[in-house]
């Protein structure tokens, strides 16, 4: 489409090609573009509000010069982009969990998130690379406050037709072949269906397997139906769809596309490891077949496995019995079924040879292997040691790579405007950060005040939203309408919730704290998110404490608590706060991102020395929070660091 006049119908395709491909999440141009639509709302995807215009309205913004030049220079741009993809896929990226954007909920946390961004980089970079995952018809859920502060979780079910994704099928003249069905057997008979879905992430495709399909039984349709939202069998048949299933979707895509068999497996987190299986059946069961230890050998070669959690408690874990009675029903007809159960089995010092380890597993079928940051390596060659008697820990091949952020996703449009209009958009693409220094001080405190004013906005409209949904009525809340300063230093806090984490450290001496949010001269304000999972009552417990404290009239005007912590949420919380707070458990923070997503928009980091902090802390870009020494008890360390914490935030 050229920018020249345009009917309804022209201008209706253009949007929905420029909607239909996840580029636009980190193209700023074309999502302020698709923000500005008539019905867009926060959080709902710009297929669903393109596909709700009228003919009226179409027909009035294809009136619009400016709007119909936009769309045709990013229309441009994408097809430019699209038609220098690189062949693909030499680098297959397994995940339980993709975090693009609140539109396409399918994430939970750090690790969805990172994996996210790595098809964004990859798609930037030209990497040759495609992502495979499942399609959850729940995604994660959605958090809400009840009256007494207590944690409740919704689950909206997701409408595949809604969202940008296409149904792989057989090849037909008409193009509405077959779905791709894949198919696992399971125990008694039965079998796990799933049809595929392709997302395009930019240059990058997204393979999505989703269960609810005709053909299914009622419980294998709801296989795919919550991210973490099940233990037992049904988590590990979410985990022998994703790993074994995803490499026959994988197959089905480069059987229709004509794409090259991949170079790589990548398997992010253990979640993925059956992947490894379903290969070795491949090279065991082909027209020249190998035997165990060289189908083993063969798909280690091309394996790279990446560990995300220094927290036992984080892995996944199954009865040996249990893997047996699924693979007994024919997953992998032609390997012994015995030597899949050693590939998880903790037979090693301290182990229980009757639990298959989903990291042991990734640990066995992988050539390389890796941590998330320089300390979460030492840490993970220390956790996995004992699969390796006699080596010294530094000698454990696990190496690190320290994870890293999309930086076009999370820094501000705002800044990137600044360094624009300061520097031309040969400095912005570029990425010529160290142009920063010939910012004057006006200029970047007027920016950081701006973005401020952005937050304080979102903060009090999210707060009442949160009220009201805790029984407020409105004449209660006129309060929520002066919460907050533009002009009063605000820190940020916002995570999963784990105990580890810590969320409620800073409630150690409430009274303290009272006097740092009240302080006459030099007062603070807080902004705190978080999701605890669903089973974890202690996490929950540590949000309504913390909620509780923050319901205190005499303080809620200095400390909110944001339900339902999302992508959206945090693209204005990054941005808006002059210091993000960490303060995990040394040294249980495998690498913690977010603290690089606040400091891309210019604010500082006060942490504890773990994850990516304890590596690129240099004395001088934000504060390091003392730790306590090892042999100091639970209840003394948190004493002892939340004084430490306190005193950084009173004196410095």
């Amino acid at each position: 489409m050229e920018s020249e006049p345009v009917n309804a119908d022209q201008l209706h395709a253009a949007l929905r090609n420029l909607a239909s491909n996840l580029r636009w999440t980190w193209d700023h141009r074309t999502s302020a573009l698709l923000a500005q639509l008539p019905g867009a709302t926060p959080g709902r995807h710009p297929l669903a509000t393109i596909d709700a215009l009228s003919g009226e309205q179409l027909a009035v913004l294809a009136t619009d010069e400016v709007v119909v030049t936009t769309v045709a220079e990013q229309l441009a741009a994408l097809n430019a982009e699209m038609a220098t993809a690189v062949e693909l896929p030499e680098v297959v990226y397994f995940s339980p969990e993709f975090g693009i954007s609140e539109t396409v909920p399918q994430y939970s946390g750090g690790l969805g998130i990172l994996a996210g961004d790595h098809l964004k980089a990859a798609s930037d970079l030209g990497v040759p690379l495609i992502g495979v995952g499942l399609l959850y018809q729940a995604g994660y859920f959605k958090q809400s406050l009840s009256r007494d502060a207590w944690q409740q979780e919704t689950y909206p079910v997701l409408d595949p037709d809604g969202l940008p994704l296409t149904l792989l099928r057989e090849a037909s003249a008409d193009g509405n072949g077959k779905p791709i069905q894949i198919s696992l057997p399971l125990p008694h008979g039965r079998r796990l269906l799933a049809h595929v879905w392709r997302a395009d992430v930019g240059r990058v495709p997204l393979l999505l397997l989703d269960s609810n399909v005709p053909g299914n039984d009622e419980a294998a349709r709801g296989i795919t139906d919550r991210l973490y939202g099940g233990g037992g069998d049904h988590r590990l048949q979410q985990e022998l769809l994703l790993g074994m299933g995803g490499v026959k979707a994988l197959r089905a895509f480069q059987k229709l596309t004509g794409s090259p068999a991949p170079e790589v497996f990548h398997t992010n987190e253990g979640h993925a490891g059956f992947l490894g299986v379903e290969r070795i059946q491949e090279l065991m069961s082909g027209e020249n077949p190998l035997s165990w230890d060289e189908a083993l050998a063969a798909g280690r070669a091309s394996t790279v496995f990446t560990t995300h959690t220094p927290v036992p408690a984080g892995i996944d874990r199954f009865e040996v019995s249990q893997i047996q009675h699924f693979f007994d029903a024919g997953l992998a007809p032609d390997v012994p079924v015995a030597r899949i159960l050693n590939l998880g089995r903790e037979d090693y010092t301290d182990g229980n040879p009757f639990v298959f380890n989903m990291a042991v597993m990734g640990l066995r079928l992988a050539q390389r292997a890796n941590g998330v940051a320089k300390l979460h390596g030492v840490v993970s060659r220390g956790m996995f040691s004992a699969l390796w008697p006699g080596f010294d820990h530094s000698e454990v091949p696990i190496t690190s790579v320290t994870n890293g952020v999309h930086v076009p996703t999370w820094v501000d449009p705002r800044v990137s405007a600044l360094a624009r209009d300061q520097f031309g958009a040969d400095a912005e693409e570029q990425g010529r950060w160290d142009l920063a220094y010939n910012v004057s001080d006006e200029d970047v405190w007027a920016l950081r005040r701006e973005m401020r004013v952005s937050l304080v906005e979102d903060v009090r409209r999210r707060l009442r939203a949160a009220w009201k949904k805790r029984g407020a009525a409105d004449a209660e809340l006129a309060w929520t309408d002066s919460v907050l300063d533009p002009d009063i230093l605000t820190i940020g806090f916002a995570r999963r919730v784990p105990t580890y984490k810590r969320l409620t450290l800073m409630l150690r001496e409430p009274e303290r704290l009272k006097a740092l949010l009240l302080h006459k001269t030099h007062p603070i304000q807080l902004v705190i998110a978080g999701k605890s999972h669903p089973a974890d009552d202690a996490g929950k417990k540590m949000i309504q404490d913390l909620v509780r404290f923050t319901d205190d009239p005499a303080v809620r005007h200095r400390i909110a608590f944001l339900p339902n912590y999302d992508i959206a949420m945090a693209r204005t919380l990054f941005p808006g706060c002059d210091v993000w707070l960490n303060n995990p458990l040394r040294p249980l923070e495998a690498c913690g991102t977010s603290g690089m997503k606040a400091a891309l928009n210019g604010s500082l980091n006060l942490s504890v020395l773990d994850g990516w902090w304890d590596e690129m802390y240099d004395g001088e870009n934000g504060w390091a929070i003392p730790t306590a020494n090892n042999d100091a008890s639970p209840e003394e360390r948190d004493d002892i660091e939340a004084a430490a914490l306190y005193e950084l935030l009173e004196t410095q």
